[in-house]
């Protein structure tokens, strides 16, 4: 990890064309457990809106569904971004597509590659994992507090040097491309889409957010499993709902709004039908 690909608040803001995000205040560490777990701790404590938390390297970095990411120093981003978004709680699952959008377009406008987004919101490449968001949420009272919005994106990571038990689902950009990317260029990028897609959700044009949602994961009319907590679903993607729902046409016929689970998809679909009290919770 050289000195000039260091993740520091002043080459993050060197050349940063936002009004909010990164402005204020950016918490950057060396490592740290989780940017996520830091970033709601100081959103708890009142941190503003668009404040940063930013890693080179994470000892527990979450992921979705309880599982964790792999976080190499010096060879990824980890950034986790806090919103305190002026919207009701039941649009607050908008916000898990709006960053999948953000983030797929980060990497498009860095490499004429393929990425689809995986609903809900982990971002493909040739079949593999490139990039994950975690979305985590406190309410107060019928009110949403804030958000902490996570990303943990692979970049420089070589083929070889990925671990044996991802390597066959998970990739990097470098590994994808061959060559090296600046870490900070591609930060600089993220957040600035972020935010411009924040401002039209914030103003509640959602529709044209997951209109691109929909370009970039071409999923409907797909044959899919998915497994939700405690429960299985499996049928035919029908549309993804402006509250950012899935809405999945089971075998039996009937029609399911799933909010999160982990998809895969079926080639030959068969013919015949056979809160702890605490105010914070997973969106993903």
């Amino acid at each position: 990890m050289s000195k000039e690909d260091l993740l520091l608040p002043a080459e993050i803001r060197d050349g940063l064309r936002t009004t909010v995000f990164g402005r204020e205040r950016i918490d950057y560490f060396p490592i740290i457990d989780s940017t996520n777990v830091h970033a709601r701790a100081i959103a708890d404590g009142g941190a503003p809106q668009g404040t940063l938390v930013v890693a080179e390297a994470q000892l527990r970095g979450k992921g979705r569904m309880g599982r964790s990411w792999h976080s190499p120093a010096g060879e990824g981003i980890y950034v986790s971004v806090i919103l305190r978004p002026r919207v009701l709680p039941s649009e607050a699952p908008q916000l898990v597509l709006m960053t999948a959008v953000a983030a797929a377009e980060t990497l498009l406008a860095n490499a004429a590659l393929p990425f689809t987004i995986k609903w809900p919101n982990d971002i493909l490449v040739g079949g593999k994992k490139i990039a994950g968001i975690l979305t985590e949420m406190s309410l107060d009272r019928d009110r949403i507090d804030y958000v902490v919005i996570g990303l943990g994106l692979n970049v420089n990571t070589r083929a070889e040097s990925m671990p044996p038990e991802i390597a066959g689902i998970a990739t990097s950009l470098c590994a994808v491309t061959g060559r090296m990317f600046s870490r900070a260029e591609l930060l600089r990028t993220f957040l600035e889409k972020l935010e411009s897609y924040y401002g039209l959700f914030q103003e509640r044009h959602f529709e044209p957010i997951r209109e691109r949602w929909l370009d970039l994961a071409r999923i409907i009319g797909k044959h899919v499993k998915i497994a939700g907590v405690g429960h299985t679903y499996e049928g035919e993607v029908v549309d993804i709902d402006r509250d950012g729902f899935l809405i999945l046409k089971s075998l039996d016929g009937t029609v399911e709004r799933i909010l999160a689970g982990d998809v895969s998809l079926i080639e030959n679909l068969p013919h015949s039908p056979g809160s702890d009290g605490s105010g914070k919770f997973f969106l993903t």
